[in-house]
C-alpha cells in the first residue's frame, strides 16, 4: 500500500510541474504579442524625459544659438605694394605716355608696384643717379647708354618704349644745294653728351674742326629756343623734331629737319629704360612685371590714341597744348609693343659705329649693355 501512495505522489508532482510551465508559457506568449502591436521609434515617434533627468535652472537664462554666423570674417587684406622709384630723362613730356598711362589706368598697381616717377633737375644726372644706387630705374637714350657703359657705368637696358630717335639736327633757313659744305660750316649748339660726342664729328669732319676759325660747338643747356633766337647758334645738334621747329616757327625763325639715318648714324632706340646692374639679378622679377605694365599700357594707347592723350593730358594737364597734341599721332606710332624685345643686331650696330669712328676703343658685348628680361 505504501508502494501506491508513493506512486500517486509522485504523479501529483509531475502534473504539478506541467501546469506550472503551462502558465509561464501563456504569460510569456502574452508580453510577446503585447510588444509586437507598439510602434517602432521613427522620426516622429514623441520622446517622453523623465522630469528628474532635466531640471532647468531657473536662475539662468537660456541663450539661442544661431543657426548660421551673424558676422562675416574680415577680409584679407592685399600684400603691400612694393615701391620702386624711377627717374625720367627730363621733364615730363609725351614720349612718356606708357608711364602715365600704366599708373592712370592702375597697371603697376595690379603688378604689386607703387611706381614713382621723378623729374632730373638736370638731364644728365639721371644715369649718375641710377649708377650710384639712388634710384632704380632710369630713362634715357640709347647712345648715351653705350657712352656711358664705356666709361664704365653700371648700367644695363631692360625695356624701350620709344623705338625710333625723338631728336634730330634742326637748322635755321632751308635746305641748300650743298647742304654738307653749308652744314660743315655753321656753328652748332648741343644739349645732350650724344649730341656732343657723336653727331657734331658727322656734321664738322675733321678737317674743318682743326681750322682756325672753327666755332667750338656751345652747350645750350636745353634752351635751344633762346640760342637760336638770338644768333647764338646757328643749328641744334640734338633737338626735339616733334616741338623745336613749331616754338622757333612762332618766333618767325624757319628751319629744315635733318635725321640721323641722313648722315650716316645707325637707327637706334630713342628712349630706353635702364637697370643698375648690380641689382638686376635680384629685381629682375620685379622689372619684369613693371615692363609688363608698360607693354598693357602701350597695347591700349594704339588701341585707344584718341583716349589715351585726353587720359595723359587729364592726369597732367601742363601737357596740353597745340604742340603736344599735333605730335602725339606720331609719337605714338613710334611706341615700342614689346618694352621688353631686344633687338641685338641694333645694338651691336651701333657699337661698331662708335669703334669705327675713333669714338671708343673696343666693341663691347651687347650683353653688357642690354637684356631681355623674359628670354632665358
Amino acid at each position: 500500500m505504501l508502494r501506491c501512495l508513493s506512486g500517486v505522489g509522485q504523479l501529483r508532482f509531475f502534473i504539478t510541474i506541467v501546469c506550472i510551465f503551462f502558465l509561464f508559457s501563456s504569460a510569456y506568449a502574452q508580453d510577446t504579442e503585447a510588444a509586437g502591436e507598439q510602434r517602432p521609434l521613427s522620426l516622429d515617434s514623441d520622446l517622453v524625459v523623465v522630469e528628474a533627468l532635466w531640471q532647468a535652472d531657473g536662475s539662468k537664462e537660456t541663450e539661442e544659438v544661431p543657426s548660421t554666423a551673424q558676422v562675416l570674417p574680415p577680409p584679407l587684406e592685399p600684400p603691400p605694394l612694393k615701391s620702386v622709384s624711377l627717374m625720367l630723362d627730363w621733364y615730363l613730356s609725351p614720349q612718356h605716355a606708357a608711364l602715365i598711362v600704366a599708373e592712370a589706368r592702375g597697371l603697376f598697381t595690379a603688378q604689386g608696384l607703387d611706381v614713382e616717377l621723378l623729374t632730373p633737375a638736370d638731364p644728365s644726372v639721371a644715369i649718375k643717379l641710377l649708377a650710384a644706387g639712388e634710384v632704380d630705374l632710369a630713362l634715357t637714350r640709347q647712345p648715351l647708354l653705350h657712352l656711358f657703359a664705356h666709361q664704365g657705368a653700371p648700367i644695363t637696358r631692360i625695356a624701350t618704349l620709344i623705338e625710333t630717335p625723338l631728336t634730330a639736327v634742326i637748322v635755321k633757313g632751308a635746305e641748300q644745294s650743298d647742304n654738307a659744305a653749308h652744314l660743315a660750316g655753321l656753328h652748332y649748339g648741343y644739349s645732350t653728351q650724344e649730341g656732343a660726342d657723336i653727331l657734331i664729328h658727322e656734321l664738322v669732319p675733321r678737317s674743318v674742326r682743326q681750322t682756325d676759325d672753327y666755332r667750338t660747338p656751345q652747350s645750350v643747356h636745353f634752351n635751344t629756343v633762346s640760342a637760336m633766337d638770338s644768333d647764338t647758334i646757328d643749328a641744334i645738334a640734338d633737338g626735339f623734331y616733334h616741338t623745336l621747329p613749331q616754338a622757333l616757327s612762332a618766333n618767325g625763325i624757319a628751319t629744315h629737319t635733318l635725321h640721323y639715318g641722313e648722315l650716316g648714324v645707325p637707327r637706334h632706340d630713342g628712349l630706353v629704360m635702364l637697370a643698375n646692374n648690380s641689382s638686376l639679378a635680384a629685381q629682375s622679377e620685379t622689372w619684369s612685371r613693371l615692363i609688363i605694365a608698360v607693354e598693357e599700357a602701350s597695347e591700349w594707347i594704339v588701341n585707344n590714341p584718341e583716349a589715351a592723350w585726353a587720359l595723359v593730358v587729364a592726369t597732367h594737364p601742363v601737357l596740353d597744348n597745340t604742340v603736344n597734341a599735333a605730335a602725339w599721332p606720331d609719337i605714338q606710332r613710334r611706341m615700342s609693343l614689346s618694352p621688353a624685345a631686344l633687338d641685338t643686331r641694333r645694338y651691336g650696330a651701333f657699337e661698331t659705329y662708335l669703334q669705327r669712328k675713333g669714338l671708343t676703343d673696343t666693341a663691347l658685348p651687347v650683353s653688357r649693355l642690354a637684356v631681355d628680361l623674359f628670354t632665358p
